[in-house]
């Protein structure tokens, strides 16, 4: 029955992906891209979500009484959005693995002892004590899905819960796509994580300039960079792809250079955790590391009090809006998934979200390039209930400690549902 269980949500990750990938003939370029992102896609793709979630609640402003609605990705977000103490957060995904993750997550939080056992399986998350704990006391309070999820078996005989004994962080898409990103820089004789051992910002610039920036002068490497599924372990669809690369007049390496500069050298290394991710692969330690809010011990016994509040769920966003009541939602957070989507896809994602919000609802996004996206795209009588607000949009962007998106969007329902 679990076997059952995991097949169908497999099945429901790889029709979620086609219909949100999927756009072009099967047989031609694009379609064989399309394609090939998919079956990278359907599995674990994001140990950990990279948006800041700072940003995010300081943009959302969630009070006592807001229903929040959420892309999942890694869960990390979803679970720090409950220090804002909101009345409810509905986590959906395509990805039946991120579900499995959240579940974990928040089986973890309500179930271990402690916080340290909590950091040492979400922040550490790399030893035997994980296992052990899972087996004890999270196994038989996760849903069958989930347990069979993390029961199941690789192709080496570990089940796949032994991740958090080898550094949780390594695997998945995104995980391995670092690695190999490292392994890349070592050929040339470039070690990213000496970024680590940075002392101030004008250290990380130093820094950068030596050990990372020359990477994109190797002739291999421009063209590895111009091949669409090289990106595809970021999280990167061809139509991403796509407009990605027309951010700069130089094309996309010009853009990812500018993007792994500001990660290394806009922001404190040791106050910015996605650095850590970034050239480190891990989390920093120590009683001053920087870490994501669900992690921090300050946070621990609000979240583990709250954590009822939070529900995952392998559904499409726009689905789950659609079976909502009307005004039922307050704070929606879409990622960056409107690059994903066609024109129709957004009219009637809009549509809903227009139908769903409260009065003063709050949208946020990321968006690969540096772009408005919506105008034009979604019928003016839908975004004409919406207030754009490109000053704080702005501000946010710059603020984002992630770093690897072309800009941050904040829309506030002003029109006729306020």
């Amino acid at each position: 029955m679990q076997q059952q269980s995991v097949r169908a949500a497999r099945r429901a990750t790889e029709q979620g992906l086609r219909t949100a990938v999927h756009r072009s003939k099967p047989l031609s370029r694009a379609g064989v891209l399309e394609r090939l992102f998919t079956v990278a896609f359907r599995g674990l793709v994001y140990p950990q979500i990279w948006e800041d979630p700072v940003v995010d609640l300081e943009a959302l402003e969630i009070g006592p009484k807001d229903r929040v609605i959420t892309i999942a990705s890694g869960g990390c977000n979803a679970l720090s959005y409950l220090t804002a103490d909101p009345a409810e957060i509905v986590a959906v995904d395509l990805n039946g693995a991120h579900v499995a993750l959240g579940n974990l997550k928040l089986a973890a939080l309500q179930h271990l002892p402690n916080h340290e056992a909590f950091l040492r399986f979400f922040g550490r998350a790399d030893s035997r004590a994980n296992v052990q704990a899972y087996d004890a006391a999270l196994r038989h309070r996760v849903d069958p899905v989930t347990r069979a999820y993390w029961d199941a078996r690789g192709l080496g005989g570990r089940r796949r819960i032994s991740l958090f004994t080898r550094n949780f962080y390594r695997h998945g898409l995104l995980g391995r796509f670092l690695g190999a990103g490292h392994a890349l820089a070592r050929l040339h004789g470039l070690d990213p994580s000496v970024m680590l051992k940075a002392n101030s910002l004008a250290h990380q610039r130093v820094l950068f300039d030596r050990h990372l920036a020359p990477i994109f002068d190797k002739p291999s490497v421009r063209w590895l960079m111009r091949q669409p599924a090289s990106l595809y372990g970021l999280g990167i669809p061809p139509a991403q792809y796509r407009a990605l690369s027309k951010d700069s007049p130089d094309g996309i390496g010009a853009v990812l250079r500018q993007r792994l500069e500001r990660l290394a050298c806009d922001f404190d290394i040791h106050s910015n955790y996605f650095a850590w991710q970034a050239f480190g692969r891990r989390y920093a330690s120590g009683p001053d590391a920087s870490l994501p809010p669900y992690l921090q011990k300050s946070n621990f016994e609000a979240l583990r009090a709250r954590a009822d509040r939070v529900g995952f769920a392998q559904r499409s966003f726009t689905e789950t809006l659609r079976d909502s009541p009307a005004g039922s939602f307050d704070c929606y957070v879409l990622l960056d998934a409107q690059d994903w989507m066609n024109d129709a896809d957004l009219t009637d994602l809009w549509t809903q979200i227009t139908r769903t919000a409260r009065p003063g609802a709050r949208v946020i996004f990321r968006t690969a390039a540096d772009e408005r996206l919506l105008p034009g795209r979604v019928p003016a009588d839908v975004l004409e209930a919406w207030e754009y607000q490109a000053e704080r949009s702005r501000e946010f962007a710059r603020r984002d400690r992630s770093s690897i998106y072309g800009a941050f969007h904040l829309y506030r329902l002003v029109g006729q549902n306020s």
